[in-house]
């Protein structure tokens, strides 16, 4: 995907605009950056990708594996240090696609015009990143989600501690952010907290979905019941109604299950987008609908905008 370069201070300010008035666009013709994503008239430029391989140590028992996490890199202009945002992926439902390497370019760039440095890992059994699968969740009617949950907060925690350490990254302002199962993950490594954590971003995240149903509610509800319990940073949950992996019903017993054990999550339910709500985030056309609400988020953790 080939983006376009928009002056920073004018992307900005256009989030703001469409967050304080979320019908400017329908009304008065105003572009979000959606748009001039796909404005086929204006220049187009690629972010500059580095993948790089994440060292991760597993200690199965007394034994130690070694293994490398493959790993996509985006950075704003300039030498930084930048804050950090960590992109998790999903699960998709089709095994082949689970070996291909996720970029989110369009979504990156979003972040990027935010200040942020991203980083995309794929974790274990995704992409070209070594050992298997982590994250089985059992039997459909017994499923084991809070497990899933921290095998793949294993491997974010390891992403975490490779970026803190390079000189561009600022290591006192790390967001996560991931879409359904990488914000299932993003939550699970808030719950266990680390230095430098500022919030994390959920785009329509949950674990479980099937061709009609959530297997086994009560287990992702017990799940998301425990990381609300431990998490201590701001977290904002973004979810479209017409979501067929996880409906409006579910979202709000997984968001009141968060927070009466202490979380604190703002959720945001989006109208209907598209054909499938749970697209919102991965479909270039969802830009426009998220970005002022994610501009705002950041503002209140204290992140300061690009200059």
């Amino acid at each position: 995907m080939w983006l376009r370069t928009i002056n920073r201070q004018f992307l900005v300010a256009l989030a703001i605009a469409w967050f304080a008035f979320p019908a400017l666009g329908q009304v008065s013709g105003i572009p979000g950056p959606g748009e001039y994503l796909l404005n086929p008239a204006r220049p187009l430029e690629p972010l500059k990708e580095q993948v790089v391989r994440i060292p991760l140590t597993i200690r199965p028992g007394t034994a130690s594996r070694h293994l490398s996490l493959e790993a996509t890199i985006y950075l704003p202009e300039g030498a930084g240090p930048f804050p950090l945002l960590v992109l998790s992926h999903g699960t998709p439902r089709d095994l082949a696609e689970r070996r291909v390497r996720q970029r989110y370019q369009p979504q990156s760039w979003v972040f990027i015009n935010m200040g942020f440095a991203v980083v995309i890992p794929m974790r274990r059994g995704y992409g070209h990143s070594d050992g298997d699968y982590a994250e089985e969740e059992g039997l459909c009617d017994q499923a084991h989600y809070y497990e899933a949950g921290r095998e793949s907060a294993r491997d974010l925690l390891a992403t975490v501690h490779y970026m803190r350490a390079q000189p561009y990254i600022n290591p006192a302002q790390v967001v996560l952010a991931g879409h359904s199962a990488g914000g299932f993950a993003s939550l699970a490594l808030a719950s266990q907290g680390f230095p430098g954590l500022l919030g994390v971003i959920n785009f329509a995240g949950g674990r479980g979905s099937r061709a009609d149903r959530v297997c086994s509610p009560p287990a992702l509800i017990d799940a998301f019941t425990k990381f609300g319990r431990t998490t201590r940073v701001p977290t904002l949950w973004i979810y479209a109604q017409n979501d067929t992996y996880f409906g409006p019903s579910l979202v709000r017993e997984l968001h009141r299950a968060f927070t009466r054990e202490g979380g604190q999550a703002r959720l945001v339910m989006l109208p209907p987008f598209s054909e499938e709500g749970h697209y919102l985030f991965t479909d270039v056309r969802g830009l426009d609908r998220w970005t002022g609400l994610v501009q705002s988020f950041i503002d209140h953790l204290g992140v300061p905008r690009p200059h």
